[in-house]
This record gives structure tokens, sequence and C-alpha cells, in this order.
């Protein structure tokens, strides 16, 4: 097969804009689509600043930031992606949301053969594959935050998607520089199935007062040589997310390791998701 030319991002979030900002420094033709203009230009300030960003620490040259600038383009009409050979949907973590993107997806990109993959860090992929007309042609892509930095994605192929799928799938990792696993279709796949636990865990603690936030992270960073503790990492991950992922794991297993800790349900009501509102289990400049 030959190498994906044209990629469609759906969502220009966190995920979604270090997504097409991989792409596009590794030269591909990468048009990004967000629900509204706002989004769609916050969206686009935030790609500008991570290469900005990247320039200032020597991690791209100038000229190689304005070539991955020339391969973007940006719109909020998901019909402007029907030429796209593959189209990566990085939008909120909820099923109706993705869903619905899924469907219009479907209908929007010309090429049968176009692979539509989807971003969602617990959602069973066979859930949204069977609402397209190609259920073959879905399957998970799911990448780690920060994109620009962390190497892993966790392939989820369904009991639908065909061998030339996975196969496309995982090239187009390779193309992005990432190093690919091939994960089961279930909540959670791999990372998140061993990850969430331990996260809640630390949430418990905070909850039943035995440690305080920075000593549980302190601990873990000092004592397992972890590059970041388990508090903080929520933060960065977004205590909404992280709700959502073990709220959708405790739906499909019923597991009470899996269930947000009562503590976590509160912060996220309160708006403290951690570092992209400013406060979380630690405070953050605006």
């Amino acid at each position: 097969m030959d190498p994906v030319t044209r990629l469609g991002v759906v969502g220009c979030g966190l995920m979604g804009s270090g997504i097409a900002e991989v792409a596009a420094r590794r030269g591909l033709d990468v048009r990004v689509a967000e629900a509204t203009p706002d989004a769609l230009e916050a969206g686009r300030r935030r790609l500008v600043s991570s290469l900005d960003r990247g320039v200032r620490r020597g991690k791209l040259s100038e000229e190689q930031r304005e070539r991955a600038l020339a391969g973007l383009s940006f719109t909020h009409d998901l019909s402007d992606l029907a030429d796209r050979q593959f189209v990566i949907e990085a939008v909120a973590e909820n099923r109706d949301i993705k869903t619905e993107v899924l469907r219009t997806l479907d209908k929007a990109v010309e090429d049968p053969a176009a692979v539509l993959a989807t971003n969602t860090s617990s959602i069973p992929v066979v859930d949204l594959a069977v609402v397209t007309e190609r259920p073959g042609r879905v399957i998970g892509m799911h990448f780690f935050n920060p994109v620009p930095v962390q190497q892993l994605v966790e392939l989820v192929p369904t009991l639908l998607s065909g061998a030339d799928t996975v196969q496309r799938t995982r090239d187009l990792a390779e193309q992005l520089g990432k190093r690919a696993i091939e994960a089961p279709d279930r909540s959670g796949f791999v990372v998140n199935a061993l990850l969430v636990p331990y996260l809640l865990s630390a949430v418990r603690m905070v909850e039943s007062g035995s440690a305080r936030p920075e000593d549980i992270d302190r601990g873990m960073e000092l004592g397992c040589a972890h590059p970041m503790g388990p508090l903080r990492l929520l933060d960065l991950i977004g205590l909404d997310t992280a709700q959502a992922v073990a709220e959708s794991m405790y739906e499909e297993f019923k597991e009470p390791l899996y269930a947000p800790p009562a503590l976590l349900r509160r912060m996220v009501a309160a708006g403290h998701l951690g570092r992209k509102s400013g406060r979380g289990f630690h405070t953050y400049d605006a």
C-alpha cells in the first residue's frame, strides 16, 4: 500500500492538535476539523504555539516549522475531509459525540477504502465501528499525551476490522515516528486497563486522608522512578477525561477498582480539571 499523504484529524484539542502537529512535521498534508470557528481558531493557536516552542527549544528549525505550517489546513465542515485517505477522530471522550462524528465521516469521506480511526481511550471500538457503513475500515488508534513526545500508539482492531486496515494503521504509526502495540478491543485496552486502577488508588489515598498529593507523587517519582506521580499525571490527562475513562471501564467490567472515587467526581463538578483549568490535585499557572 502507498503511504498515507492526505490525513484528516477531527478535533483540535490537546490530542487532536498533537496528532496534527506530528503528522505535519512528517510531511503529510493534514486537514484539521473542529466544530466551530472559535474552537478551530483556539486549536490553530495551540498548534502554532507548540511549533514555536519546538523552535525555541531547538527541537526543530525555522524551516521545519514553516514546512509543517504549510502542510496544515483548517475547517469546521467535515465534508471538507472528503478527499482524505485516513481520518483520525480525536474529539471528547463521549460515546454520543464520537458516534455522531463517525456517522458523518462515513458519509463525507469519498474513498470507500479510506480508514476511519478513533482515538478513544476507553470506549470499545466495535461499538463505534458498527454505526458506519464500512465497519471493516474502522479501527482504534490510541495516542498518548503529549503526542509529540510520547512514542506509543495502541492499535485496536475490532472483530470486523480488515487485515489491510490493521496494516494501513500500523504503517501510518511508523510514518509518524511512533511505535505500535496491538491491544484487545475491550474498555481500557492495555495501558489504561493497568494504569487507571493505579491512578484511582492514589485519589482514594487523598480522599481517605492517608497521604497528601505532593507526598504521593514524590514517593512514586523517587521510590519507583516514575517520571511523574499519579496525581500530577491525572492533572495532565484531565480529571474529566479520567472520570470518563473510569466510568466506561466500570460500565463494562463492574469491577470496584474501576469506579471513579467520590472525590474525583466532586472535583470535576467543581471545574477543577487539572492543568487545563489551572487547578486539580495541584495548582498551575494560567
